[in-house]
């Protein structure tokens, strides 16, 4: 077992502690060429760090060389003449045909929220925006994620807004090679209301939030999605594509995987090799922290095996709560796997 101490990393470049990162939606992008993994936010602790520029606008990249300790947050977006300054929502980056695209919702005041891709040619930006947006017109939309098909053609998997349509939708359109435009229609893959273990915020409505997808070592495709369960607490789980691509149809799992109000997951390798899921909880904003969980995954299905940051200790909500400890919990993280990329 590796243990994650303070002694291993340079404090002063790496200064935040993953139990004092205030952080909604992460999204880890481990790079090989940086060695580092890279998460974005969109809100900065001027307290703490009262040198970093505010407000709306704005993203903001950490780094960690050990998914433990994370460097000061710097500016990596901000708005100048863009469009859009608020609903800067679940911003995630991916590695695609060489460049570094940011995908995120954006909104207007008295505009509906739309996703769309920023660029740059590093992880930790400056970003740039990226042709238009990307869900369709008059779709009140968020939570925007890259999918690449097995034909190569890129994807992007999105919420339509159960505020709009009373029953979330995970949706899907084509982009172009560039993912600058999308060049073909919508199409719903699947509404809350087909999974059994979510619960109505209204009747015969539901939350669709957090798409994510990813291949079973067998060949399956499954997505990661979250909701919330009957008696509340915000809850993640997956469904898997019968045909083995987008049109699916999509078969939902009956239980949640985590359902003790941490949700909004990802998944993504570790430099060691280890299959990592990424969330936050509790779904409260000023208390949300970064959760990190090993997983374990077979041709058929995706478990848990160890929460590792030790957050989960102060965020238990949802069916857990009753179950919480009052003290503080101080443990060291400990990995089954050294996480940090290892000299070549």
């Amino acid at each position: 077992m590796f243990l994650c101490a303070d002694d291993t990393v340079d404090l002063s470049a790496f200064p935040c502690h993953v139990r004092d990162v205030h952080i909604s939606d992460p999204f880890i992008l481990p790079d090989a060429k940086s060695g580092l993994y890279y998460t974005y936010v969109q809100f900065v602790d001027s307290r703490r760090f009262p040198e970093v520029p505010a407000g709306r606008g704005h993203f903001y990249v950490l780094s960690s060389p050990d998914l433990i300790h994370w460097s000061a947050p710097r500016v990596c977006f901000e708005r100048a003449s863009f469009w859009a300054d608020l609903d800067y929502w679940a911003p995630e980056c991916h590695l695609w045909r060489g460049k570094y695209y940011l995908i995120s919702s954006f909104r207007a005041a008295g505009t509906y929220r739309r996703c769309q891709c920023l660029v740059a040619d590093r992880p930790d930006g400056p970003f740039q925006p990226l042709g238009d947006p990307l869900t369709p017109p008059g779709w009140q939309c968020l939570d925007g994620t890259l999918y690449v098909d097995l034909q190569g053609r890129p994807w992007l998997v999105f919420c339509h807004e159960w505020l709009q349509v009373e029953d979330g939708q995970i949706c899907a359109v084509p982009l172009s090679m560039d993912l600058s435009v999308a060049v073909g229609e919508p199409r719903i893959l699947f509404r809350a209301s087909e999974a059994a273990w979510t619960g109505p915020i209204i009747q015969g409505g539901g939350v669709t939030d957090g798409p994510f997808l990813h291949r079973l070592p067998g060949g399956r495709l499954i997505m990661l999605w979250s909701s919330f369960v009957r008696g509340g607490g915000y809850a993640m789980s997956y469904a898997v594509s019968a045909s083995g691509e987008l049109p699916g149809p999509w078969i939902q799992q009956p239980e949640p995987l985590y359902a003790m109000d941490g949700a909004h997951s990802m998944l993504f390798r570790a430099f060691s090799g280890q299959l990592m899921m990424a969330c936050h909880a509790p779904n409260d904003h000023p208390r949300k922290r970064m959760l990190l969980f090993e997983m374990e995954e077979t041709e058929s299905a995706l478990h848990i095996v160890n929460e590792v940051t030790g957050n989960w200790y102060g965020s238990l909500g949802g069916h857990g709560a009753r179950y919480a400890y009052a003290d503080p919990c101080r443990e060291i993280p400990c990995f089954a796997r050294d996480p940090r990329q290892q000299p070549t």
